[in-house]
């Protein structure tokens, strides 16, 4: 399961807050100025097409009844099926879907691929259940959301605190309710029915794609580089993996009980041994304690934020001494952030950009699924690159045109596309 959990509060601002989806909306705002978008476009694309917010009731061991909540978001499917994850977390709430399902649409236009955005949630603990209490829960939800869900329709994914076993549940109880087995109503399964090799290592994958793409257009030798990773769950460990293999120096991680530091740099599978021994990166042999803030103000070239949303902030990024972050985690960096890293001229590689290998592989295993052919990992890893290397080069030119920070530059992209898209259906 993911380790850090996503916090999703909302932002102070001036005198009122903002929400993740405040956030997104602003984002989307942004863009829309850059490429001189059609109001009426913009308008429809603030909201999600729909949203459907459930109650349902979940037997537990005791034998008591408890009702949950639970939510999924449908931004837009103009560039075909809605696609995203679904989390179980205890803050989980309407706005931090209809948010994560906007900035999928996003995600799947860069990437290329022929997806719309969708997200969903519970709100839940699932910490506190017991394997036969989240079983029912996931196929009680799942129950729920089945009217609007199908393989040509909407296609769920794992999420934080969600993993190949509950989309094994899923694609079960999906199948129970239609009468038939049909695998591609989810993505990241088991591999022995129906999931795609590579979809565990899939984001980190792409991450270290985008890094090496990066690194030839900044003219960096990644083999003289060093970088900090901000979370180490699956996508920040596996991407110290990866930075590894390109010759990063790793000297910084953190989890969330904490970080550590060493000049020497980490090792993958030193690390990766260590954190599986004793539940955490701290009392690494040889290391210094640091805090998750002094790993996000380490100096190295490339601050990878793997944890949560909204760490690098207008009050701690004129301390960002890293030249490129790339972004794991979704929406690490606040719209004032990005004004200041760009005015200080670091590049960020952003979310829907960096860490899209996750959804691109979930598109492989769903085409895979409707073709009942399966393709080795070489194959996987592969097209991956391909899609990666596109998708950079699309975005690097799209900033650089407009010449704006590489965020604006992404969204510009992917939201040209989607409301070109909008206008040959005769939506607008």
């Amino acid at each position: 399961m993911t380790e850090i959990v996503a916090r999703h509060e909302a932002v102070p601002y001036g005198k009122e807050t903002r929400t993740t989806y405040d956030i997104a909306v602003e984002q989307l705002e942004r863009a829309a100025k850059v490429i001189d978008l059609d109001e009426n476009i913009v308008e429809i694309l603030r909201k999600p097409r729909r949203i459907l917010s459930v109650n349902f009731p979940v037997r537990m061991d005791n034998g008591r009844i408890m009702v949950f909540q639970g939510f999924r978001s449908q931004h837009n499917n103009a560039l075909g099926p809605y696609k995203g994850g679904i989390r179980y977390h205890p803050n989980v709430t309407i706005e931090e879907v209809k948010a994560l399902s906007m900035w999928m649409t996003w995600k799947c236009s860069i990437a290329g691929i022929p997806f719309g955005g969708g997200k969903g949630g519970v709100t839940v603990d699932p910490k506190k259940l017991s394997k036969g209490e989240l079983e029912r829960l996931s196929r009680a939800y799942f129950s729920m959301i089945a009217e609007i869900v199908a393989p040509d329709r909407d296609i769920p994914a794992p999420d934080v605190y969600t993993d190949s076993q509950v989309m094994a549940w899923f694609m079960d109880e999906y199948s129970r309710i239609v009468g038939h087995n049909t695998f591609g109503i989810v993505t990241g399964k088991p591999i022995l029915i129906g999931g795609s090799l590579g979809r565990d290592t899939a984001t980190a994958r792409g991450v270290g794609f985008v890094v090496e793409e990066a690194a030839k257009k900044l003219k960096v030798d990644l083999r003289q580089t060093t970088a900090a990773i901000q979370g180490y769950g699956n996508a920040g460990s596996f991407t110290h993996k990866f930075l590894d293999e390109l010759g990063t120096k790793v000297m910084a991680v953190s989890d969330s009980k904490g970080g550590v530091y060493s000049a020497k740099g980490f090792k993958f599978q030193e690390m990766e041994a260590h954190k599986k021994k004793s539940g955490s990166v701290l009392n690494f042999p040889g290391s210094k304690t640091i805090t998750n803030e002094e790993v996000l103000e380490a100096e190295v070239d490339i601050l990878v934020p793997a944890a949560l949303e909204n760490q690098i902030t207008a009050k701690n990024a004129s301390k960002i001494k890293a030249k490129v972050v790339a972004e794991v985690a979704n929406g690490p960096t606040t719209p004032e952030a990005d004004d200041i890293l760009f005015k200080n001229k670091v590049t960020v590689l952003p979310d829907v950009l960096a860490n899209s290998g996750g959804v691109s592989v979930s598109y492989l295993e769903w085409v895979q699924n409707l073709q009942s052919l399966y393709w080795t990992a070489e194959e996987v890893d592969q097209r991956l690159r391909g899609v990666m290397t596109k998708a950079f080069g699309e975005v690097w030119d799209t900033t650089h045109k407009y010449n704006v920070d590489m965020r604006l530059g992404a969204y510009a992209y992917a939201i040209n596309k989607v409301a070109t898209a909008m206008k040959l259906r005769g939506w607008v």
